[in-house]
């Protein structure tokens, strides 16, 4: 499971993704699924920068909370611990296995979701211990 964040002005948007994609190791590109419908889309085509986290088990709460329809846009991670990546300001989730600031470089249609495609400017990793939180199933789990 991951976050991925993007920073719009002063107002932080931000969703839970089951799964991203490594695209290409030269350039390092990465994708994501992004409903079309969503208030995210809208603000990263805008901004055209974001963040990933690729959430530990034991950010369960916050994945759920980032995933749940309608939730206020104002100050949705007030109560989710972050820091602000230095190359995009966008949220990385403090305790994530890794996380990585990405340039946006395409976006696809498809279906009822676009595909965002990433150009990843920074990673930085967690400690090696971190289990991460899997979705399987329709629920959370853990390895």
């Amino acid at each position: 499971m991951c976050v991925v964040t993007t920073r719009d002005g002063r107002l932080d948007h931000a969703i839970t993704v089951s799964s991203f994609a490594s695209v290409s190791l030269d350039p390092v590109l990465v994708l994501v699924c992004v409903h079309q419908d969503s208030r995210f889309l809208d603000a990263v085509t805008e901004t055209r920068t974001w963040g990933l986290s690729v959430l530990a088990a034991r950010a369960r709460p916050a994945a759920a909370w980032l995933a749940t329809p309608g939730r206020p846009v104002v100050d949705q991670l007030a109560q989710v611990p972050h820091r602000r990546g230095p190359l995009t300001g966008a949220a990385l989730l403090d305790g994530s296995v890794a996380t990585m600031e990405c340039a946006t470089e395409a976006e696809h249609a498809a279906g009822t979701h676009v595909l965002l495609v990433g150009r990843v400017l920074d990673v930085s990793l967690g400690p090696e211990d971190e289990r991460p939180l899997l979705h399987h199933r329709g629920a959370f789990s853990e390895l």
